[in-house]
């Protein structure tokens, strides 16, 4: 859902100077089959190693039934034009979450 929404406002994004990737630790087959199947138009990075999702606070304890084990976290990292993360959403929500990105894009513009 979080990809599909990211995906119908990929115009908008561009237009206010931004790029969008989501980063998984999936491989680069796996990606080319989801984006296929999903019909996204965001691009896939693959990080096999978490270094990058590490590096970008995407990577932590999930509990999921109950079960606790390390793994990506869903989030969200917008990296401002400097190069310095301007903003973080730890454990980001899958649906509405691409308009509140895009909001914040737009105020890092200053748009």
């Amino acid at each position: 859902m979080e990809a599909l929404e990211f995906s119908e406002r990929a115009r908008e994004f561009a237009q206010a100077g931004a790029q969008v990737f989501g980063l998984s630790k999936d491989s680069l087959k796996s990606h080319h089959g989801f984006i296929a199947k999903k019909g996204l138009t965001v691009p896939l990075l693959s990080d096999p190693s978490t270094e990058a999702i590490k590096a970008l606070g995407a990577w932590g304890v999930k509990k999921l039934y109950g079960k606790e084990s390390e793994g990506v976290v869903r989030s969200t990292v917008l990296i401002a034009p400097d190069g310095t993360v301007a903003r973080h959403w730890p454990k980001a929500p899958s649906a509405g979450h691409a308009q509140e990105v895009l909001e914040a894009v737009l105020k890092l513009a200053g748009k």
